[in-house]
């Protein structure tokens, strides 16, 4: 089981490609964290994977299937989508928040496995005392583990998300980080999602995918992408790169 990009080539003028010519397989049961500067891709590779975005070449396959062929229906069933963070909420509470993601899995006839589910999710991602607080009264950091449960309930194959430890502090990414990493290894789920943080990617991601100017720069394991030649020709900083219990190690030089 696996998720297929093949050829994947996507702009939104003629005259400009964001994406050129990208091709990745990702097994599931792991993780792959996209990173580059900002205005390489990353988004619009992300949506492209979800078809939220159609390519003008190339296509996205999930076990053999062609994401664009399935219906809405099926590829809620298959695909879990957290955008980058808004700052727009509407005053719903969390419970039903979160329940929203059960309407691909359940339909709209929820029963108690699918509130257990919820106030498991709840659990997991540390929102029991915002349970039942609406999502437009809570700060952007606790927001977005709301969206992140809500992406999980749906209990997708893959999992596509964009930037989600953006708004989040050191605890909280690592909350997020280690429970995606977790799923993808233990449930056999497929991971996806963009970052800037190269030292969380090199701690949680099976494999590294480092974008610029439209194209894959590089692809592989953390300790095969995230060498101080690279970070310096993708974002022109110098870096020390050092192996520390058994997990790269970047730390910017002046």
């Amino acid at each position: 089981m696996s998720l297929f990009a093949d050829g994947i080539t996507f702009g939104y003028t003629k005259e400009r490609e964001i994406l050129s010519d990208i091709s990745f397989t990702l097994p599931f049961g792991q993780s792959l964290f996209l990173l580059g500067p900002n205005g390489t891709g990353k988004t619009t590779l992300l949506k492209c994977i979800n078809h939220l975005l159609v390519p003008q070449k190339g296509k996205v396959f999930i076990h053999g299937e062609d994401v664009a062929k399935l219906s809405p229906k099926k590829r809620a069933r298959k695909i879990g989508y957290v955008p980058q963070y808004s700052h727009h909420a509407f005053p719903m509470n969390v419970v039903d928040t979160i329940m929203m993601g059960r309407i691909a899995f359940s339909g709209y006839r929820m029963g108690k496995a699918d509130k257990d589910a919820v106030f498991r999710l709840i659990e997991q991602l540390n929102l029991q005392e915002f349970a039942f607080q609406t999502i437009d009264r809570m700060s952007g950091g606790e927001r977005q583990r709301v969206l992140i449960a809500r992406a999980l309930a749906q209990e997708p194959e893959l999992l596509i998300l964009d930037e989600p430890t953006s708004s989040l502090d050191l605890h909280n990414q690592m909350l997020i980080l280690k429970l995606l990493s977790g799923l993808a290894h233990e449930k056999g789920m497929g991971v996806v999602l963009s970052i800037h943080d190269l030292n969380l990617a090199s701690l949680f991601a099976d494999q590294v995918m480092i974008l610029k100017e439209s194209r894959i720069f590089s692809l592989g394991k953390p300790e095969e992408t995230l060498l101080k030649e690279n970070i310096r020709e993708v974002y022109g900083v110098e870096t020390a790169v050092t192996m520390e219990d058994g997990k790269i190690h970047v730390r910017l030089k002046r």
